[in-house]
């Protein structure tokens, strides 16, 4: 719901894009209403002490762990500043009853807190034609949907990507923290399939397609 992803911001004081004469938005839950934080600098997260020696090198796990390979989505939201998104790889199905994903965010993303205001979000699972659209929404501080088609997701009004496979609307559930990153579990409440279509993958760096 979106009360949980506000009282996550308020706990960590996430850094958003609401300048301090922004107005606030009507409240949706119950309860009374909220003024969204001003902007933060973005914290220098670290998840092990200082001076303690890291377990592994970063370079080497990202390497180790790039062989696993995955599908690729576009996560999107919309606030009261518009339309907001970010490429994801870490995207999973969680539990069937009842039916939650979840994704996996940096805490340093400037993203997410606009997720979080927003309090739902669509997850747009990309087809094996859609890398540049992918790496549009990689980029930080681009105006990621300019010329990018789309229409509001059926139960949240978040973007639904136009032509993507796949997508699942949601609203944010819980959010947890894992290190230096969020785990963000939503509950679906409507999703849809094309009848054809495969699937973008992302191995080892490098985006490829799926051959029978």
């Amino acid at each position: 719901m979106a009360a949980t992803a506000v009282r996550y911001l308020r706990s960590v004081g996430a850094a958003t894009t609401a300048g301090p004469h922004a107005t606030p938005r009507p409240h949706t839950t119950a309860g009374p209403p909220h003024t969204p934080p001003e902007a933060l600098p973005r914290p220098d997260l670290r998840a092990v002490r200082d001076g303690e020696r890291l377990p592994v090198d970063p370079a080497e796990f990202r390497r180790v762990l790039g062989h696993f390979a995955s599908g690729v989505t576009v996560v999107t939201a919309r606030d009261a500043d518009g339309p907001t998104g970010f490429a994801c790889q870490s995207f999973a199905s969680l539990s069937l009853d009842p039916p939650l994903v979840a994704f996996m965010v940096a805490r340093t993303s400037a993203t997410w807190p606009r997720i979080a205001r927003a309090g739902a979000f669509c997850v747009n699972v990309l087809g094996a034609e859609q890398g540049s659209l992918c790496r549009g929404f990689a980029v930080s501080g681009a105006d990621k949907f300019a010329g990018v088609a789309y229409e509001d997701a059926p139960a949240t009004g978040s973007p639904l990507l136009d032509s993507v496979p796949a997508w699942v609307d949601c609203r944010v559930h819980a959010v947890h923290t894992g290190g230096d990153h969020l785990i963000v579990v939503g509950r679906v409440e409507a999703l849809g399939a094309a009848a054809e279509g495969e699937p973008l993958l992302f191995h080892r760096g490098m985006f490829g397609r799926f051959s029978r």
